[in-house]
Formats: structure tokens, C-alpha cells, sequence
């Protein structure tokens, strides 16, 4: 599941009228909905702050809001976008200080659809797991098999711990735990101690690096 892990902002001009959107990660309707008054009392000069959000694991919730643009021009657009990306648990904001040239429907959907695009480019958009973090315990002779294993398939380690054994602290995605058990077990000739410590929730960002939530 994609969801934002640092909110962003991005601008674009069209025909002399700026279209700023700022983006923002939420965990419930009344926390969108005090970002979306923040934003308003912090661009109160604008003509318009538009919005649209989504809520929960298959965006059970989705508001949306033309403020005062004509219907189906900016709110549902930007929602649109969000959807189109996958992306949860998100809101986003596009105000917009009028040029003085009118744009027409087909160019008010691509100037708020285009801001919001800006918007998550300028933010980090991280993929979200549900997993297990696991104490592996071996001698320093089953080091390599185990980290071999971790490499090949994707695990994420960590931490190492060096003391008379060797210690790996290891994050498996929830559908693997067992493979994974089973491969440290076969691996090892079940010298190692493979013990679950807790679940945790983490993420990946583009360039690969894990993040816990």
C-alpha cells in the first residue's frame, strides 16, 4: 500500500494563475479536515482552496471539494489523481490566485490535476508493509549462509550484533515468515535461534531504503 511518509508542495502557473497544492499524510477525517481550514486561513488572499482526500486501506473514504470552481472542475480531478496513484490515507490542498484569464473546464481539470501531480513529486511516497522483526541467532560459521539468504530474498537487515555468536536483527514481510523460518532451519542445520521479537509496520522508499513507521 502507498502512502505519504513526508508531505510535499508544488506549483504550477497557467495562464497567470498559480495553482499551489500542498500534500499532507492522515489517519482520519478530523485531521484532514483541520489541514484543509489551515490551509484556507494560511491563503485566505486566494480565490479558491480546493481539495480532496482519501481514507483507509481501500479508500473507503473520499471527499472531494470544488470551492466555488464550476462542478467537476478541480475537487474530483485532484481525487482522481490520488486514486489513480494508489495512494492512502492522503490529503491534498490546490489554492489557486486567479490570473485574470479565464481557462475553460478542460484547462481548469489539467491545471489541478497537474498542481497535485507537482505536489506528490515534491513529497516522499513510501510502499507500506505489515511484517515481523526477527532475532536470528547463529555461529559465525552459519554468518554467510544466513546473510546469503537475506540478500537473495529480500529480507531486510537491520542490525548485526557481534559477541561470541553472531546476532541479526531481520525484518520479514508477513507472507514470508514462514519461508524465511524454514530457509534459516535448512540453512543452518537448525543451529541458528530464529526468534520473533514483534510485528512492526514499515516502509520502502524509491531508492530502496527501509523506514519503520
Amino acid at each position: 500500500m502507498k502512502i505519504v511518509y513526508e508531505g510535499g508542495q508544488g506549483e504550477i502557473v497557467e495562464k497567470k494563475s498559480r495553482f499551489i497544492c500542498t500534500v499532507k499524510k492522515i489517519s482520519s477525517e478530523e485531521e484532514a479536515l483541520e489541514f484543509v481550514n489551515e490551509m484556507k486561513k494560511k491563503y485566505w488572499d486566494a480565490r479558491h482552496n480546493c481539495m480532496a482526500y482519501v481514507l483507509g486501506d481501500r479508500n473507503e473514504i473520499a471527499r472531494f471539494s470544488d470551492d466555488g470552481e464550476p462542478q467537476g472542475t478541480a475537487g474530483k480531478p485532484m481525487l482522481d489523481v490520488i486514486t489513480v496513484k494508489d495512494i492512502h490515507n492522503v490529503a491534498v490542498v490546490v489554492t489557486r490566485y486567479f490570473g485574470g484569464v479565464l481557462l475553460g473546464t478542460g484547462g481548469l481539470i489539467r491545471a489541478y490535476q497537474g498542481a497535485v501531480n507537482e505536489g506528490l513529486e515534491n513529497s516522499v511516497i513510501i510502499e507500506k508493509y505489515e511484517g515481523v522483526k526477527y532475532s536470528v541467532i547463529t555461529d559465525y560459521n552459519g554468518m554467510g549462509k544466513i546473510q546469503y539468504i537475506i540478500n537473495m530474498e529480500g529480507y531486510h537487515l537491520l542490525d548485526t550484533i557481534y559477541t561470541d555468536n553472531v546476532e541479526m536483527i531481520v525484518v520479514v514481510e508477513n507472507d514470508k515468515c514462514n519461508s524465511f523460518e524454514n530457509k534459516i532451519t535448512e540453512a543452518t542445520a537448525a543451529r541458528a535461534t530464529v526468534t520473533s521479537v514483534n510485528n512492526v509496520s514499515y516502509g520502502i522508499s524509491d531508492n530502496g531504503d527501509y523506514i519503520e513507521l
